[in-house]
């Protein structure tokens, strides 16, 4: 924790020293939007005009942390908008570039949102809202609805894993017996009502900024996929509640960039398993699903693209797993299981 929390003051120091002042809403519960880009495109484009259709007096600023792209998407401009992109010429990962990105504002809220994002008339306000109310003091993060263009819910937020969540997942346990290896999803909510989780997607995350700050941001040990999930966790250790607010609606193409490297995108989700475990479970547990994901995974997942009959997907499983084993030295000593 000391560690996160001497990178992102970092961070503001040295984006506060070298940019103008920003204006910010004259009200409580005002809000910066973040998102990080990495050759999103159109997909990017949308949802800044999106932000800028749907934007109240709560938007303080918008702030695009592009992780460089290659597109074209980070010289973008939409008239209207208090934009500031940054460009760092490199791939940070997604929670670095939020915790760079969060520390360029200073709004009561971060807002953390996808570049394959939609927003809709009314949802930040009504968001914010639900954080403004004292009733809702304990509430630290609240998420929103996510659906396709069918209008039909994306069935987003989830449980806290257990090691035998993930062993089941790798193994495919959690295929022959669901009960013992219950998902990490709540499939079986449908979402249609607002309730207490223990996690919504980083697709659209609202965070107060003085609990983000307090927890030192995103953890950058993750590149990207499981950062959001350990966030939640601490959120949650640190007393504060999660909401999910079925009435705010917001569009999400699932998949977005990430579809564009289907063996990265492995790579650093099986990545993200093992840090995640090592931080929250015990070393025994950890080490079970750390078998799991280097030794049994690969295999799981060649039968299921062979019985696809997906060439290209058994190809992608390899090259992702390839990636992890030469990884997998680095990986341990950086972590250390310090949950011991």
């Amino acid at each position: 924790m000391p560690m996160r929390s001497q990178l992102f003051s970092l961070h503001k120091r040295t984006r506060q020293s070298s940019r103008a002042p920003m204006t910010l809403a004259d009200k409580s519960g005002s809000i910066d939007v973040v998102i990080v880009n990495w050759n999103a495109g159109p997909l990017l484009l949308a949802c800044l005009n999106s932000v800028a259709t749907a934007a109240s007096d709560r938007v303080a600023c918008v702030i695009v942390i592009d992780n460089g792209s290659t597109d074209g998407s980070a010289d973008l401009d939409v008239p209207g908008l208090p934009l500031t992109i940054v460009k760092t010429g490199t791939n940070l990962g997604f929670g670095s570039a939020c915790n760079l990105g969060a520390a360029m504002g200073s709004a009561d809220y971060i807002l953390m949102l996808n570049p394959d994002t939609e927003v809709t008339p009314g949802a930040f306000e009504r968001a914010a809202a639900f954080l403004d109310s004292a009733a809702n003091h304990k509430v630290g993060v609240v998420g929103i609805r996510l659906v396709g263009r069918d209008g039909v819910a994306q069935r987003h937020c989830a449980r806290f894993p257990r090691w035998s969540t993930f062993v089941g997942h790798s193994t495919g346990l959690a295929h022959l017996f669901p009960r013992r290896f219950a998902p990490m999803l709540m499939l079986d909510f449908d979402h249609r009502q607002s309730r207490t989780v223990d996690h919504v997607m980083g697709a659209f995350y609202l965070i107060r900024r003085s609990l983000f700050e307090q927890l030192g941001g995103f953890d950058e040990d993750y590149f990207v996929y499981l950062e959001d999930l350990d966030l939640s966790y601490r959120v949650q250790q640190a007393g504060h509640s999660i909401r999910y607010l079925s009435d705010v609606q917001v569009y999400h193409r699932q998949g977005g960039t990430s579809e564009q490297v289907k063996a990265h995108r492995l790579f650093y989700s099986m990545r993200g398993v093992i840090t995640y475990s090592a931080k929250h479970f015990s070393r025994g547990e950890a080490v079970m699903v750390a078998f799991a994901t280097f030794c049994v995974e690969p295999i799981t997942r060649t039968v299921l693209a062979i019985a696809h009959r997906s060439p290209g997907e058994v190809w992608a499983t390899w090259r992702g797993f390839a990636m992890l084993w030469r990884d997998g030295y680095a990986l341990f000593r950086r972590l250390r299981f310090p949950n011991d």
